[in-house]
């Protein structure tokens, strides 16, 4: 298990160890967050590197990622804790086979850790081995209401309440990692409790760097065009722009394809890596994505 960084300097080298490349205000936020044990609260668009934080920490500090995937319907109980009613449902066949059963023993039987399943929540209060454990609490924003009002318990006190065993009180407060890509507002009194960053899309250099780190086999000519491709396609008016990852995806698949430079046919052939919505591949395909290469070269043609 490794040490909690001491500074924001720390903090970045440690992230950089995961080839993870933040900025220096999001390595700030995090070690603060670190520092004070409080929750980090992170929002911004899809691919912008919020969810890999959260593994790049857990994996920096040799600590165990739970993650919990939010969706919409998700309750208390499908995140805290489920009870396993097959093996239940046998032990109680068992009992009434054997005969002469003390019920008041077998109901206490059937509702103990044996039966248990621990769900992220509960798994993330319980000791584990090299330290609290990471818990990411991953798109927020596809829950509803009443699961954050859940949250707004869980994460003050970092206890879960199961009625059959009582209240379950974490020894060591997880870190924890909530993200959301905002389509919908999560209410103030859960940010209030959580140390707060907007996760942007990063500048030319900084994603260049980001490149470097994830697809270090690309020659820095073809990274350049491709980092300025999506920066410019971000700029244009489409129903997704594509995020860091897609940057990312995109490199290696122009370096499967053993691409040494960016050509209208080749962004044509491989657009599905950075653009996920059929409108918005028919919108670039032919004349802009000839246009927006351009305009790229251009830009990056010394003077």
């Amino acid at each position: 298990m490794t040490q909690l960084p001491q500074s924001i300097d720390e903090t970045i080298h440690l992230l950089e160890g995961q080839d993870y490349v933040c900025s220096r205000a999001l390595a700030t936020v995090v070690f603060l967050s670190l520092r004070l044990g409080r929750p980090l609260f992170l929002e911004g668009e899809a691919g912008t590197g919020k969810t890999e934080i959260a593994k790049a920490m857990a994996a920096a500090l040799g600590r165990r990622l739970i993650r919990l995937q939010c969706y919409e319907g998700l309750d208390a109980s499908s995140a805290v804790y489920e009870w396993n009613f097959p093996a239940q449902m046998v032990a109680i066949r068992a009992a009434e086979a054997a005969g002469g059963a003390d019920k008041k023993a077998l109901q206490s039987e059937l509702f103990s850790d044996e039966y248990l399943t621990a769900r992220p929540l509960l798994e993330a209060m319980q000791p584990q081995e090299g330290g609290p454990p990471v818990l990411l609490i991953d798109e927020l924003d596809r829950t509803d209401e009443p699961f954050e009002a859940f949250l707004l318990e869980a994460l003050s006190d970092f206890q879960v309440t199961i009625p059959e065993l009582g209240t379950i009180k974490a020894q060591e407060a997880p870190i924890v990692i909530l993200t959301s890509n905002r389509t919908r507002e999560v209410h103030d009194a859960l940010k209030r409790r959580c140390l707060y960053h907007w996760v942007d899309y990063p500048d030319f250099e900084r994603e260049m760097e980001i490149l470097a780190a994830r697809a270090p086999e690309a020659q820095d000519a073809l990274s350049r065009e491709i980092v300025a491709f999506v920066q410019k396609l971000r700029t244009e008016d489409l129903f997704k722009k594509p995020g860091v990852a897609e940057t990312i995806d995109w490199a290696k698949c122009l370096l499967a394809l053993d691409a040494i430079t960016m050509s209208p046919e080749v962004i044509a052939d491989t657009l599905g890596a950075i653009l996920k919505y059929q409108d918005d591949i028919q919108k670039i395909q032919g004349s802009e994505a000839k246009r927006i290469l351009d305009e790229v070269r251009a830009e990056l043609t010394p003077a």
